[in-house]
């Protein structure tokens, strides 16, 4: 239809040539073929675990000699924002972006088989993914509603971390509650509408949260998971009630860890001014008397490396170099 991709090779289809896939975290239970949760028929393959173990899609640059760099994105949207940082980058890092289990061209289990997209798992599978790609010491970003999670890891394995980089996190108490635009999918019936929609699910979820304006050669990106298969639009889903269900809770413990004697983790915080999401207020608050630094981005809103991946980019360089 009007959205669809033209015939030839797609920007999706460059971005895909330009990564790999990775095994990282088994599934749980006993593998049976996922069933349509309305009326019981087998679903495509798109819903359909590829096997033991998850593949994960992830796109490296920089050589593997160099320190390595964990671009982790946000909720909702994929590695392919991180694609103006990726080269920002490798001239001194190993950098690496993915997408998370649910997103991108990695898998998108449906829901109760295999994988239920809640917080705990999605820590879990981190994990998992992290020893796959970068059993050696590493620096992480991550930008927006999945940083609690990459804290909760971190807390847990500071020996692994040189410096975390958190972009425009939920950390504050204002911030527990997701914006309109995303909780809107997890509504009964309607969310289940809402997710299968790759306007809403994609251009809109990006486009309202800040000041960036998505060239339609992006947007086919962005919208392709959710054009050819249901299953991105059940993951959607069920990652935005899990979210409404323990983000509150995954905050509190964030801001504990981040404040807490025990945390040794060089931190730094970088924060887009023109979110629409999340407020600064109460962040610099937050900060203030803690060890980890404050690096504003003026111009750009929630998803910091669309707005302005080369700076953002220049900027995590500068911190990780000290």
């Amino acid at each position: 239809g009007k959205y669809a991709e033209a015939e030839g090779p797609s920007k999706s289809d460059e971005w895909f040539a330009q990564g790999r896939m990775v095994k990282a975290h088994a599934l749980y239970g006993n593998k049976e073929k996922a069933k349509d949760p309305f009326f019981g028929l087998t679903m495509g393959s798109g819903s359909q675990s590829s096997g033991d173990v998850f593949n994960w899609f992830c796109v490296e640059a920089g050589s593997s000699s160099n320190p390595t760099v964990l671009l982790i994105h946000g909720f909702p949207s994929q590695a392919y924002s991180y694609r103006n940082v990726l080269p920002v980058l490798s001239d001194k890092y190993r950098s690496i972006a993915f997408d998370w289990l649910g997103f991108g061209f990695s898998d998108k289990p449906q829901p109760k088989y295999g994988f239920d997209y809640t917080l705990d798992e999605y820590t879990s599978a981190l994990e998992s993914l992290i020893d796959a790609v970068a059993p050696d010491k590493l620096s992480i970003v991550v930008q927006g509603y999945f940083a609690p999670i990459v804290v909760k890891y971190a807390n847990e394995h500071q020996d692994k971390l040189n410096h975390l980089i958190l972009v425009n996190p939920p950390i504050t108490d204002k911030h527990a509650k997701l914006p309109s635009t995303l909780a809107c999918f997890s509504n009964f019936l309607l969310g289940e509408v809402f997710s299968q929609d790759p306007l809403r699910a994609s251009d809109k979820a990006l486009t309202s949260s800040g000041p960036y304006m998505m060239k339609e050669e992006d947007a086919t990106v962005y919208r392709r998971p959710y054009l050819v298969s249901g299953a991105s639009g059940f993951a959607l889903n069920a990652i935005t009630r899990a979210m409404g269900k323990d983000l509150k809770a995954y905050i509190e413990s964030m801001r504990s860890i981040l404040a807490s004697d025990s945390w040794n983790t060089k931190t730094t915080i970088c924060w887009g001014l023109r979110d629409r999401w999340l407020t600064y207020d109460g962040v610099e608050d937050f900060c203030d008397g803690l060890k980890h630094n404050v690096v504003q981005l003026p111009m750009a809103g929630h998803h910091a490396q669309e707005d302005r991946g080369e700076e953002l980019g220049n900027i995590i360089k500068r911190i990780l170099r000290g």
